[in-house]
């Protein structure tokens, strides 16, 4: 049997890989995988016990549940300043990496270019693939604080750049991409003609006053933008699969014409859950972020003491990309060698793109106490 190329083109995980490596090793302190150390509000568990013993166990909409899609516009509106129509402008997803893909199945022809940030979440590899489409890197700088910048961006685009992903905060950097760089980032799309697709679901998660800005909220960049979101970091919702892009009609109403030919729709009880989310109490994000926050600087002191290793503090998300070049050893091989002797698992930056060579990514979403037993058993083995 011969396999299709598109499957055969996808790449492997580094992320994976180390997952997969430390199943064979006993008492380990796994700070690789970016899952949320806290569990789903109990409100949220609560309205989706409700939903499924009221019925909502059928098919919904392509685009979603109408109540969800509302809820949405209200959200998008208080928090990111978008004013959008929920019948036209909105489709709910299997998770942001749905919407991800429904938004390269729509834009993108074979051989069209994607310019992605380097490094980058490496899922996006695999979203353009799928759509015979061409990954184009833009590399992003530490001393940037690893924010893609648009001169970056502009020396790489090319007659063929059809799509720009954009993720801030980011994924594995913890980068937050400033207001004015954004704007300058949407000129190019108008200046060139290609969309952006903005990836944020990482919004909630920042810290130190610094600000989440959605270029979609720009009036003269509604028809160059489509904003991703999901509820699982926000909500700690990882396992629900819920996710929504928001844009422009001419590329919204495609995407949910093609979600029927992917998942139908989004599970009918885990939107109704996700309704009560948006209008429940918001305490329990806030207990989070600060929570998050705490844990940053801990790991951040921590590895910032290790010969070595040196450690920016990220302005969000739940990542830390510690700079390992002078241990003298790639980054693979950084991390396989701490598995091995110390039982911690960390993801090499290169399995994040040719830009993430040299770095590791760590995610302070584990609890303290797993921190503080990674942080014990490094600096025993490189002090």
């Amino acid at each position: 049997m011969k396999i299709s190329n598109r499957a055969l083109s996808g790449p492997a995980s580094g992320i994976r890989h180390m997952f997969e490596l430390a199943k064979n090793y006993d008492n380990v302190v796994n700070l690789c995988i970016g899952e949320p150390g806290f569990g789903t509000p109990n409100n949220i568990i609560e309205s989706a016990c409700e939903a499924l013993h009221q019925g909502h166990t059928k098919y919904t909409s392509n685009a979603g549940v109408l109540e969800l899609r509302q809820a949405l516009t209200e959200k998008l509106a208080k928090d990111n300043n978008i004013f959008v129509d929920p019948l036209k402008n909105i489709v709910v997803t299997t998770g942001a990496g749905e919407a991800l893909m429904l938004s390269m199945l729509t834009l993108v022809n074979a051989g069209d270019e994607v310019i992605i940030p380097d490094p980058c979440w490496p899922n996006y590899y695999g979203h353009i693939g799928i759509a015979e489409g061409v990954a184009v890197p833009a590399t992003s700088y530490e001393k940037d604080g690893f924010a893609l910048t648009a001169e970056a961006i502009e020396k790489v685009i090319t007659d063929k750049t059809k799509v720009l992903i954009i993720n801030s905060p980011s994924n594995p950097t913890g980068a937050v991409i400033e207001r004015d760089e954004l704007l300058k980032i949407g000129a190019l799309a108008k200046k060139y003609d290609f969309m952006i697709v903005s990836d944020e679901p990482y919004e909630k998660l920042i810290y130190d006053g610094n600000e989440h800005f959605s270029l979609g909220s720009v009036e003269d960049m509604k028809d160059y933008v489509i904003t991703v979101n999901s509820f699982s970091k926000t909500y700690s919702m990882t396992g629900w699969r819920v996710g929504y892009a928001v844009g422009p009609e001419s590329v919204i109403q495609p995407m949910v014409k093609l979600q029927e030919n992917l998942s139908s729709c989004v599970n009918s009880a885990a939107q109704q859950a996700c309704i009560e989310a948006l209008s429940g109490p918001q305490s329990a994000v806030d207990e989070m972020v600060a929570e998050y926050k705490n844990r940053r600087d801990l790991l951040v002191n921590g590895i910032n003491e290790l010969p070595g290793f040196s450690c920016m503090a990220p302005k969000g998300a739940f990542y830390a990309f510690v700079n390992i070049q002078g241990l003298g050893v790639d980054s693979a091989r950084a991390a396989e060698q701490i598995l091995e002797e110390i039982q911690v698992v960390l993801t090499p930056g290169s399995a994040f793109g040719k830009a993430g060579e040299g770095y590791l990514r760590i995610s302070f979403a584990s609890s303290t106490e797993d921190i503080e037993e990674a942080l014990k058993r490094l600096k025993k083995h490189f002090i």
